[in-house]
């Protein structure tokens, strides 16, 4: 199907350009969001009467993004959740918790606005885009911790999901070790046993 974009839409084009997609995707997303319409010629001509008015609306929201980024821009947001000495989550961060985050530190952020692939499953820090206007993308960090001294650890760069895994672990590895050494002793022993063995038979 072919649209006219109303406004720019990301790896398609500029307001303004007529751009072959998917039906679904123009059926599912561009035409019922307001982004695009459909290439026909009544379309076409309306579009030119609204040209002017849909640049001056894009100038003033991206003036209004361009603000709300220079809030958010580089900011960093702590997440406490449960999780196990691995670091995995009992359950995940969604783009749901993230804008209700944001919102809650003063900025007004529409959870189709954060760019997160998939919901954050594991603790550290994770680097997310959100997109406040077709031409402004900040980013903030979500520091996911299991508890508030953790977050501290981590905005420092410590990694609090080995260290303390690794340490209880390190001990078995060298008790195997130990334990494969004596076997192949006792092994390297028995070979000459059976030999020694047949000659106190045949004396006797």
């Amino acid at each position: 199907m072919e649209v006219i974009l109303l406004q720019r839409v990301a790896k398609l084009g500029q307001m303004g350009d007529v751009v072959r997609v998917k039906d679904g995707y123009a059926r599912n997303f561009l035409l019922p969001k307001g982004k695009a319409l459909r290439a026909t010629d009544a379309n076409r001509k309306r579009f030119d009467t609204m040209k002017v008015e849909l640049e001056t609306r894009n100038i003033e929201q991206k003036g209004e993004a361009e603000k709300v980024g220079g809030k958010l821009d580089g900011r960093s947001f702590i997440v406490l959740r449960q999780a196990s000495e691995t670091g995995q989550l009992y359950g995940s961060v969604s783009t749901r918790d993230l804008a209700a985050l944001l919102s809650e530190s003063g900025v007004a952020v529409n959870r189709n606005q954060i760019e997160l692939n998939a919901p954050i499953k594991t603790v550290g820090m994770h680097k997310v885009p959100v997109s406040l206007h077709p031409e402004v993308e900040v980013s903030v960090t979500v520091n996911v911790a299991r508890n508030a001294d953790e977050a501290e650890r981590q905005a420092r760069g410590e990694d609090v999901t080995v260290r303390r895994e690794a340490g209880e672990e390190a001990p078995e590895p060298a008790a195997a070790g130990a334990i494969f050494d004596e076997r192949q002793a006792a092994e390297e022993n028995a070979e000459g046993a059976p030999a020694q063995g047949k000659g106190a038979a045949n004396v006797g």
